[in-house]
């Protein structure tokens, strides 16, 4: 653009140094304030010429404003001389008039709408440059109502005798038809005539409009698929003709051109069996005599790539592509590396064997210096595990996690549980995996990591044994990963006993005492490293130990007491329920802590995103009642207690079977009936009954969930119970689980009545 302005002053100007002159002084000023000082004064001495009339340096001020407007400085003053420029009979003032008109006038402007009938009348014009002025300024800043005016004038060009013409009122057709879609119909005739044109712009302009009429109205394809033959002749004319030095380009002969008709070519064949069959030919001679070797031969097969795998393309040819693809995976430029992993992401779903056949090159591209390479490679290699090479590729996922950077740990790490969730050869293998993205990342691994693999070990009962022993060693080697500890914790409160035993014939045991297994979770507690969450495992294992051990038992009582009084919460409140389970329910202890049953992965809270499974109700064929105690006979309490720690919030809970018996004792009898059970929401009823000689009234029930979950309860159907079994009091609560955290359940039920 300043060349151009050069180019003007030296017609203008006599002699051209007054630019020049002021174009050095400002690069000289050593300051910005001093750069300021210059362009002020000269603005100022450009107004005024500006206001002198035509005095014959209207255009030499005009370009030094726009060399001005160039630096980035307001030059808003300068519209309605470009203006006044367009108008003017001398060709080199209309020639700055365009330029400035296009640099400093667009669509929003009103001073635009001004130039709209000198732009029509120099499109009629005896000469070719002035038409080619008025051309290129509507094409670069055209209005859409200037546009619609000038679209017929636009129309007539197409069909001038020079191509020079033609060639910008293809251009010029291409922006109305962006800027006004409804416009197209009228270059339709047109767009196909002017495929017969020898001159290379105006071919490459046709082959841009026609590509924009069928993008803009698929009702053209029927049209100009008929020119598919004509397409693929000029495309063979470009791929076997001679050297051109006027068109050729690294070898290339116009490959502009050839990137434009083979994407037209993609457009034309897409879903058509008749357009794709007669490309198909061409595609294979393009894609086998194309030198790949120069940036422009790369991006000519990278276009006949995109079209052979968009059209009906025989099986044989995309084989071809694929090929070609992974050649690019060879190359000394990233960025052609970085495309054909693109693609091949792309493709990799339809044509998983052929993109198999490079998966040695796409793994190598993981050592690539460039981190977006790495990304792509990393996508692509998760994309081409299977059952078949699960073991050989998750060996160089794993190599790839410990030495990724930073910003790829968490993709990576989700990408190897998916795949081995998927594909894993077994459950070993599974849990080993996992582990080693734990020991090895496992501060970058989403949150639902640990609940999943929890669940993953309570399936595979044959091997708690190798699995507590694997995890206590990690612990006890390094607490820094709060994932990998949260697991361990749970997984030796729940199996703490086979550790203590020291037998195990998946691994070499290591043997353990009771003392070292309550030192290492005492050193997760205490650690400044660990959690809120991570503390909350540990004291929780801590507590199952309880019912494990037979010799510790009071320093375990002394460790859950000491977090009565913490100053989190969430393990405050923990520690005062497991207190409260050693002094007032001792003898619920056991049953409240035994082990964990069976999780069904697809239970809510526990899903990789997929919440399309039914929660798994539990055995009830032995059912095991809990034991309730009377705090005292007149208003009695009762803690009705279950255990899970799938959720980091290891809290007490019940599970909600179909009918259970939870309270029956001095003929008071209390069941829940669960009636309607979804994702997000549990309805339960209380049934309440009465055995005893006197009725039971004022009688109520008052229930405590945790915070995610909302609690409604409905009315009861009355307050007194009558005795002899004679009536019922039912009572309705609905358990809501919006954010999907856990099962819902009751935390604690409280039962306050008075006897008769």
């Amino acid at each position: 653009m300043s060349l151009s302005i050069f180019l003007i002053t030296d017609t203008v100007m006599t002699p051209s140094v007054r630019l020049q002159e002021m174009i050095r002084v400002i690069r000289s000023a050593r300051t910005q304030g001093e750069e300021r000082g210059i362009i002020q004064r000269e603005c100022a001495d450009i107004r005024s010429q500006f206001r002198q009339g035509d005095n014959g340096e209207r255009s030499h001020s005009l370009a030094k404003l726009l060399y001005v407007h160039m630096l980035g400085y307001p030059a808003h003053f300068g519209q309605m001389e470009c203006v006044r420029l367009i108008a003017s009979p001398r060709y080199s003032e209309k020639r700055i008039g365009y330029l400035g008109a296009m640099m400093l006038l667009d669509e929003k402007q009103d001073a635009s709408l001004l130039i709209t009938n000198s732009i029509k009348n120099d499109l009629s014009h005896s000469s070719q440059y002035v038409q080619s002025l008025a051309l290129c300024t509507l094409a670069c800043m055209g209005s859409a109502e200037m546009c619609r005016d000038l679209a017929p004038e636009i129309e007539r060009l197409l069909r001038a005798s020079h191509s020079y013409i033609k060639k910008k009122a293809t251009l010029c057709a291409v922006h109305i038809i962006r800027k006004v879609p409804e416009l197209a119909e009228l270059f339709t005739p047109s767009a196909r005539t002017l495929l017969s044109e020898k001159n290379h712009g105006v071919l490459h302009g046709a082959v841009v409009l026609i590509t924009e009429l069928c993008e803009r109205n698929p009702d053209t394809l029927v049209q100009f698929r008929k020119a598919v033959p004509e397409l693929v002749q000029i495309m063979k004319g470009l791929v076997t003709s001679s050297y051109s030095p006027e068109h050729n380009v690294a070898g290339i002969s116009d490959p502009f051109l050839q990137v434009r008709i083979l994407r037209l070519l993609r457009i034309l064949g897409h879903n058509n069996d008749t357009a794709s069959d007669a490309m198909n030919d061409l595609l294979a001679q393009v894609a086998t005599n194309t030198d790949s070797s120069k940036t422009a031969g790369s991006a000519v097969l990278y276009e006949t790539v995109l079209t052979i795998m968009d059209i009906n393309s025989e099986s044989g040819l995309r084989v071809l592509a694929v090929n070609i693809l992974g050649r690019f995976l060879l190359n000394n430029d990233r960025n052609i590396r970085y495309i054909s992993m693109t693609s091949l992401q792309k493709i990799v779903q339809t044509d998983h064997n052929a993109v198999q056949r490079h998966r040695g090159t796409i793994v190598d591209c993981l050592k690539d210096q460039d981190t977006s390479v790495k990304r792509r490679a990393l996508e692509l290699s998760l994309a081409l595990v299977s059952a078949v090479n699960i073991r050989s590729m998750m060996k160089e996922l794993l190599i790839f996690l410990s030495v990724c950077p930073p910003e790829l740990r968490s993709q990576t790490a989700s990408g190897i549980f998916n795949a081995a969730e998927r594909y894993s050869p077994s459950k070993r293998w599974h849990i080993d995996t996992i582990l080693h993205v734990l020991t090895t990342a496992g501060g970058d691994v989403r949150d639902e990591t640990v609940p999943n693999l929890i669940q993953l070990i309570t399936t595979a009962s044959e091997l708690h044994c190798y699995t507590v022993h694997k995890l206590y060693r990690a612990l006890i080697k390094d607490i820094a990963q709060q994932s990998l500890v949260q697991v361990a914790c749970w997984c030796i409160g729940e199996y703490g006993d086979l550790l203590l035993k020291g037998e195990c014939e998946e691994i070499e045991p290591v043997q353990v005492t009771e003392d070292d297994i309550l030192d290492a979770l005492e050193t997760v507690l205490q650690s400044h490293m660990s959690s809120p969450a991570t503390r909350g495992f540990a004291l929780t294992a801590t507590m199952k130990l309880s019912t494990r051990i037979t010799d510790n038992v009071d320093r375990i009582r002394s460790i859950v007491s000491i977090y009565g009084s913490c100053i989190d919460l969430e393990l405050q409140q923990r520690a005062v329920e497991y207190n409260a389970l050693f002094k007032k329910y001792d003898h619920m202890r056991a049953a409240v802590l035994e082990r964990m049953p069976v999780m069904d992965k697809n239970s809510p809270g526990h899903t990789n995103g997929d919440t399309s499974g039914e929660i798994k109700e539990p055995d009830t064929s032995k059912p095991k009642p809990v034991e309730a105690g009377l705090l005292s006979e007149p208003a009695s309490q009762v803690i009705i207690t279950g255990y899970s720690e799938m959720q980091k919030h290891c809290c007490v809970y019940v599970h909600v079977v179909p009918t259970v018996s939870v309270y029956e004792k001095n003929g008071l009898s209390l069941k829940i009936q669960c009636d309607k059970q979804t994702e997000t929401e549990v309805t339960v009823t209380l049934i309440a009954s009465n055995s005893t000689q006197n009725d039971i009234t004022n009688f109520t029930l008052q229930a405590a969930v945790p915070k995610s979950v909302q609690l409604q309860m409905k009315a009861p159907s009355g307050n007194v119970i009558p005795a002899h079994g004679l009536g019922q009091v039912t009572q309705t609560v609905l358990l809501n689980n919006p954010n999907k955290a856990s099962l819902p359940c009751f935390r604690f039920v409280q039962l306050s009545f008075l006897l008769n």
